[in-house]
């Protein structure tokens, strides 16, 4: 009974910790004080001017450009790698698992400055000299990041797969193109799409890999580009983070949460719809 009692006191105090913090933002962002702690009255204000502010409205749309397209990339790339490394012999699958952990158990400012230095090396022996960060540095950076974590969720669908329907398939006629459409992808969707969410989710919280990487380019124009997280980083140097901050925030928030319970409701009816084809299936073989 004791050991009951402080397990669920240790959830409920991790639970607590994580997210009191954001409903106090959430609170705070339904009034226009410049501090958290000060309320001015109930007002909408913050919100206006979130939606009004060019500078924070730019960062946005970089942001979600670069995590869609860096995710969409990513996504293409660690699905073709698991899928072709899940066919290859033992030891050389092995050696690309290994090579595909590098990214993901290396600390980040370790990547960022490789990425820096490979750059500035290409740009002075081979572009002799120039400035090659940009937008494509930047998707380069955010694909790096990504690529081993969609790797890493498509991997354990294609174990779970039944190895003979694909041999099944190519019995059946099936170029081994086809049948990599017709049965291996279908069966490893569901990884395919967590790994394509984490990966956005990796771009869109990324601040280190952005701040070395980027350049001009993209809707800040000549500028370098400006994200939510460099943004935001750049503000806490001169001074406090803007309260159209703390309305992002909640907007963010109340989006992510509507998306996990959509995922839920949508696993849930999947689950029970195969329970119900199952129960039916038994009942016509008895």
């Amino acid at each position: 009974m004791v050991k009951k009692v402080l397990a669920y006191s240790y959830v409920y105090l991790i639970l607590l910790l994580m997210y009191v913090p954001i409903l106090v933002l959430i609170l705070f962002s339904f009034t226009n004080a410049t501090y958290i702690g000060t309320w001015n009255g109930f007002s909408f204000d913050l919100y206006v001017s979130l939606f009004e502010s060019e500078e924070i409205m730019v960062a946005i749309g970089n942001t979600l450009i670069i995590a869609v397209i860096s995710a969409v990339c990513s996504t293409i790339l660690g699905t073709l790698g698991a899928v072709g490394g899940h066919y290859l012999k033992k030891k050389s699958r092995a050696a690309l698992e290994n090579i595909n952990q590098i990214p993901v158990v290396n600390a980040e400012i370790v990547m960022a400055l490789s990425l820096v230095v490979m750059f500035v090396f290409i740009g002075n022996m081979i572009f002799g000299g120039q400035n090659l960060f940009s937008f494509w540095t930047l998707l380069a950076g955010h694909i790096v990041i990504s690529a081993p974590f969609v790797y890493l969720n498509v991997k354990p669908k294609l174990q779970q797969m039944d190895p003979s329907l694909y041999e099944a398939a190519l019995d059946l006629g099936c170029a081994p193109r086809q049948a990599l459409y017709k049965v291996v992808f279908p069966e490893i969707l569901p990884g395919i799409f967590s790994g394509f969410m984490l990966a956005i989710t990796l771009s869109l919280d990324d601040f280190i890999v952005t701040a070395f990487t980027r350049g001009s380019g993209l809707l800040s124009g000549a500028n370098n580009i400006e994200t939510i997280s460099t943004l935001v980083q750049a503000k806490i140097k001169k001074g406090p983070i803007p309260p159209e901050m703390r309305a992002l925030t909640t907007i963010i928030f109340i989006i992510v949460l509507l998306v996990v319970i959509g995922i839920s409701i949508y696993r849930n009816k999947g689950t029970r719809y195969k329970s119900a084809l199952r129960k039916r299936m038994r009942e016509r073989m008895d």
